[in-house]
Formats: C-alpha cells, sequence, structure tokens
C-alpha cells in the first residue's frame, strides 16, 4: 500500500475513465474473469451489502483506515482521502498522526468507485470459512461475516457500481413469493409467470367479500363462471369506489380538525404573548409615569427654591444691601466634561499647565486640558478601588484611594513612580503644605515627608471621633473636620491649637479665606466663623441636601465662596454680606466635588461628568 492519497487521484482517474468509456451498463462475465474476482464486504448501518468487483480495484481507491473501497470518500484537514464513517470515527490520520475532521466531499473518487464494475448482488453468495473465489490478497478479510464469491448459479451478469440498484430491481434473478399464497416455496422473478400457472392456491378475485374458493389455473376459470359474486362486481366495485371516497373525505376532515387545531394553538400562543406584551407595556407605562411624577416633584421642588431666592434677593435689594447689580458676576456653564463611567469624587488643577484632574468610581483619574483642546489627555489606571482624594505638590500628583494606598504620579510624564499602603481604611481626603503631604482615614490623620517620590510617615495626629472627610492647609494651619468638630493644627509643631465645636451633623467639607473659616454639613448647613476670634458669626442656609464640597474664588474686591451639595445644585455665596447670589443648576446627579483656576470653577457630580463655569 503506497503511503499516502492525495485528494484528486489524477492518475488513477485516466485509467477508469478509459475503462468506464463503453457504452454497455451491463456486460455477462466470461469464464476468464471469474479467476480474478475480488470482494470487498461493506458493514453498512442498514446490513451487509454483497459488492464483489469483476476486478481487483486499484489500491488507490482503498481507505487506509478499513482497507476496503472507498465508501462515500471524504477529503480530510491533513490531505488524504478516507471513508466518511471511518473519518468521523477515528481520532488521527494513520499517515501522519494529525486530527481528522471532514471538509468536503472527494467527488472525483466517488465517480471514479461509480465507473468500476461489480458481480450483481443475485450472483453473489456468502463464502464458508473464507474458501472460495477470494484471491490471496483479500485472504486478510476472508472468513470475516459479509465476506462473499460468484455465485456460478446466480446472475451472471456484471454492471457498473453506480447502476447497479437499476439492474437489481428488475433482475430475472431476483427473489420473490408467490402473489397467491406466501407458503409456496422461494421463487426467482424468472420463474414466477411458470409458478402462476402451475400454482394450486389461486384465491377468487372476490375473496374479499367472502368468497372461499382456492384452485388451480383451470379450475378458476371454471369457477368464475358460476362464482355468485362475478354477478354483483360492477355494484361491488362501486361499493369499493364510494368507500374509499368516503376514506379520503374522512382522511382530508383529520386533516382539516389537525389543521384547525393547529391554529388554534398558534393562535393561543399568539394571544398569550399579546398578554404578556400588554401586561410588559402597562408596567412600563407605570415606571413611566412614577418616574414623571418624581421628575415633576423635582421640578417643582427646584422651582421654589428658585423663588425663594429670587424673593432672598429682591428683599435684599429692597433694603440696599446688596448694591448695584453687576451682570458679568453672573456665573455660567461653558461646557461639559465627559468620559468617566462612574461618579466623580474628588477634582485639582495643575495651575501650571492648566490640567484638570478627576478621580472617580470607575477606579481612574482623567487629565483634561482645560486651556486649548479641552479634551482629556490621558486616563491614570492604578488603583483598585474608588478615587476618593487628589492633591499636588509640585510637579507630583497624590491620588488617595478606598484601596487604602497612595499612588504617587509625576505630572510631567503622566506616569505612576510610586505606590504607599498608607491606611487600614479608605483615604478619604488629601491636602499639602509644608512640604508634607496629610492624609485622612477613620479616625486618623496621617503626617508624611515628601522625599522625591518617597513617602516617609513623619507623625500621626490623633484624638478624632470618626472619618476625616475634610481637609485644608492655609498659611501654617491645618483644618480638619470630623464628626461635628473642626480642629485646627499648627503645621509646625503639628499640635491640635483650637477645637471649633458645630451643629447640624457631620463636617463634610472646609474652606478658609482671609477673614472666615467655612464649613459644609451632612445636615444641609454652612456654618461661618471668624478666623481671628474664632467665633460663629453665621448659619447660610439654601441646600436641601448635604454640602459635599466648598472653594474660594478671593479678588481685592470681593470673596465668593461656592457650594456643591447633595441636592444636586451650586450656591454662590459673597461673603461681604453673607448671602447667596446666584444658584448653579445644570447637574443631573449630586454635586460632589469643586475646584478653581484663574477665575474658573469646576464641578464634579455623581452623573459622571465635570462642568466648567465662569463669569
Amino acid at each position: 500500500m503506497e503511503a499516502s492519497f492525495g485528494p484528486t487521484f489524477s492518475a488513477v482517474a485516466a485509467g477508469a475513465k478509459a475503462e468506464g468509456s463503453s457504452t454497455y451498463k451491463q456486460h455477462r462475465r466470461t469464464p476468464s474473469s471469474s479467476s480474478t474476482l475480488t470482494y470487498s464486504p461493506r458493514d453498512d448501518d442498514d446490513g451487509m451489502e454483497p459488492q464483489v468487483f469483476a476486478e481487483q480495484p486499484s489500491v488507490k481507491l482503498c481507505c487506509q483506515l478499513c482497507c476496503s473501497v472507498f465508501k462515500d470518500p471524504v477529503i480530510t484537514t491533513c490531505g488524504h482521502t478516507f471513508c466518511r464513517r471511518c473519518a468521523l470515527s477515528s481520532d488521527k490520520c494513520p499517515v501522519d498522526a494529525a486530527k481528522l475532521t471532514v471538509v468536503v466531499n472527494n467527488i472525483a473518487v466517488a465517480e471514479q468507485i461509480g465507473e468500476l464494475f461489480v458481480h450483481c448482488k443475485y450472483g453473489c453468495r456468502a463464502t464458508a470459512n473464507g474458501a472460495g473465489g477470494a484471491t490471496a490478497s483479500n485472504a486478510t478479510v476472508a472468513g470475516k461475516p459479509g465476506a462473499y464469491e460468484v455465485d456460478p448459479l446466480g446472475c451472471p451478469f456484471t454492471i457498473k457500481l453506480s447502476t447497479r440498484n437499476e439492474h437489481e430491481d428488475s433482475c430475472d434473478y431476483r427473489p420473490v413469493r408467490c402473489p397467491n399464497n406466501p407458503s409456496c416455496p422461494p421463487l426467482l422473478t424468472m420463474n414466477l409467470e411458470a409458478h402462476l400457472k402451475e400454482c394450486e392456491h389461486i384465491k377468487c378475485p372476490h375473496s374479499k367479500y367472502g368468497c372461499t374458493f382456492i384452485g388451480n389455473q383451470d379450475t378458476y376459470e371454471t369457477h368464475l363462471e358460476v362464482c355468485k359474486f362475478e354477478g354483483l362486481k360492477e355494484f361491488l366495485q362501486q361499493t369499493d369506489d364510494r368507500f374509499h371516497e368516503m376514506q379520503l373525505t374522512l382522511s382530508q376532515k383529520d386533516q382539516d380538525i389537525a389543521f384547525l387545531r393547529s391554529m388554534l394553538g398558534k393562535l393561543s400562543e399568539k394571544l398569550d404573548q399579546l398578554e404578556k406584551n400588554m401586561e410588559l407595556k402597562f408596567d412600563v407605562l407605570d415606571e413611566n409615569q412614577s418616574k414623571l411624577s418624581e421628575d415633576l416633584m423635582e421640578f417643582r421642588r427646584d422651582a421654589s427654591m428658585l423663588n425663594d431666592e429670587l424673593s432672598h434677593i429682591n428683599a435684599r435689594l429692597n433694603m440696599g444691601i446688596l448694591g448695584s447689580y453687576d451682570p458679568q458676576q453672573i456665573f455660567k456653564c461653558k461646557g461639559t466634561f465627559v468620559g468617566h463611567q462612574g461618579p466623580v469624587w474628588c477634582l485639582c488643577v495643575y495651575s501650571t499647565g492648566d490640567l484638570l484632574f478627576s478621580g472617580s468610581s470607575d477606579k481612574t483619574i482623567k487629565v483634561w486640558d482645560t486651556c486649548t483642546t479641552y479634551k482629556c489627555q490621558k486616563t491614570l489606571e492604578g488603583h483598585d478601588g474608588i478615587v476618593l482624594a487628589l492633591c499636588i505638590q509640585g510637579n507630583r500628583l497624590y491620588s488617595g484611594s478606598a484601596d487604602c494606598t497612595i499612588i504617587v504620579w509625576d505630572i510631567q510624564t503622566l506616569q505612576k513612580v510610586n505606590t504607599i499602603r498608607a491606611h487600614d481604611n479608605p483615604v478619604c481626603t488629601l491636602v499639602s503644605s509644608h512640604n508634607m503631604l496629610f492624609s485622612g482615614s477613620l479616625k486618623a490623620i496621617k503626617v508624611w515627608d515628601i522625599v522625591g517620590t518617597e513617602l516617609k510617615l513623619k507623625k500621626e495626629l490623633t484624638g478624632l471621633n470618626h472619618w476625616v472627610r475634610a481637609l485644608v492647609a492655609s498659611q501654617n494651619h491645618l483644618y480638619s473636620g470630623s464628626y461635628q468638630t473642626i480642629k485646627i493644627w499648627d503645621i509646625r509643631s503639628l499640635e491640635c491649637v483650637h477645637v471649633l465645636q458645630t451643629s447640624g451633623g457631620s463636617v463634610y467639607s472646609i474652606a478658609v479665606t482671609n477673614h472666615h473659616i467655612v464649613c459644609g454639613t451632612y445636615e444641609n448647613l454652612i456654618h461661618v466663623w471668624d478666623i481671628e476670634s474664632k467665633e460663629q458669626v453665621r448659619t447660610l442656609t439654601g441646600h436641601v441636601g448635604t454640602v459635599y464640597a466648598l472653594a474660594v474664588i478671593a479678588t481685592p474686591d470681593q470673596t465668593k465662596v461656592f457650594s456643591a451639595s447633595y441636592d444636586r445644585s451650586l450656591r454662590v455665596w459673597s461673603m461681604d454680606n453673607m448671602i447667596c447670589t446666584q444658584t448653579l443648576l445644570r447637574h443631573q446627579g449630586s454635586v460632589t466635588a469643586l475646584a478653581v483656576s484663574r477665575g474658573r470653577l469646576f464641578s464634579g457630580a455623581v452623573d459622571s461628568t465635570v462642568k466648567v463655569w465662569t463669569c
């Protein structure tokens, strides 16, 4: 056997085509041809099929897996040809051990095999213990069930394999049964006509109506002359026809009923689907109605808040407190930075390069150009938790996260240069001063010396009874907010020098101006103290949600404090007369962070955006 089979068999095809060019589809075998007979048993799903070839098939037309002539040949991924059944049942190619996967039918080989001449199956018989006409080349399969040889008493014809069914369906040697009586001996098709003339079991054609006659051909003709059913055959035939018509009608009615039942089932399914769709639409309608009601209530609340503000401003104007109206001091939204995939919790401005940094729940820090392109320059990734705090010292950016770490970033290259495991709990806030970094967490403020890209722990400030959510460094003092307490620390000695008690819930934000200390609380209030006397001078009201952030813009003429709240609004406060001069409503979620640079205000919110406000 050759080493491999090619997918086209060009050499074999030429020879087979020459052999198959004969115009005869069948011919009688000769004594000389019977001495070289071969066989190929096929164990198919529908039983054993005798397949005895008139001449030894080329080895190139044999499957290397089953060693028989190809049956339904296919080309596999390795390029070789096998029987489809063998290819599907085998794991590896016997030639190169490649995995076998069927690619396409090998039509060329199938046509070559179809041109081979085989003996009619009614001219073959099973071998006995491997003996018979099989040649030595087939001795490996002799004796197996399904091995066949030429039967000298059977059909003498050989036919092309592709046309064998056409011949065998009309072969004179095909076994048949007597139509009159199954008990008659088996017959060949060519002997059936002679047998019917002599058969003793011919029944009357009216036996189905009750006639019991059984006889031979001679007595059959005599019986028909006296059969009582013969005179009624027209009536009986009409009755049969009518009965057949009724059966057809009944069958048609059964089909109609089955069709109607099918249509009824489909109609029922459609009704169920429509009912479900209607329920779903009603649910969506109810949800939309509920959402609209909520939006309407919120709109009314915002309108009421704006009306209160207008009334308050008008009252102040009537009293002459505000002075002349200056339209250039009205802040307007000039743009929105969009890109974060979660709420924005902190903002920080690098004024030297006009860069804005924003930290988010998506665990990233985005770098925005606020001068030329107004686009995101880069996204900094490194934290495993929400980014809660940002701070800049020199050309370094420090970020604190819920993963309890502080990451140091080089602003020039926007690359991470160090990571410090800072606290046992989330880092809530960061501030820098005097070449030191202060980080706030649960009941703790840590002081770090900044040494290049390293942070060296210098001291931990204690005596805090809750989360430190606000830290502000101003001149030589550090201001920390924890629960309902603001502690003022001397940055040089790192000792607490004063304590301010607040009301209205925990301190969430702190801002320091030239003359005042301002803090925002959980219960919507903004408290103001005199920075020299440490006496509380005013409580500012107006927000209807927690005051998350405060920021200051100071000019020689005036000082403005900006507040950001859970109620989705920003408020502008004039610190000269302690009133709200403007309410900014553009965010679709709670406003959580503020930053100022060159007279511009930046606000970050739970709606994942950062907005830019200018006069």
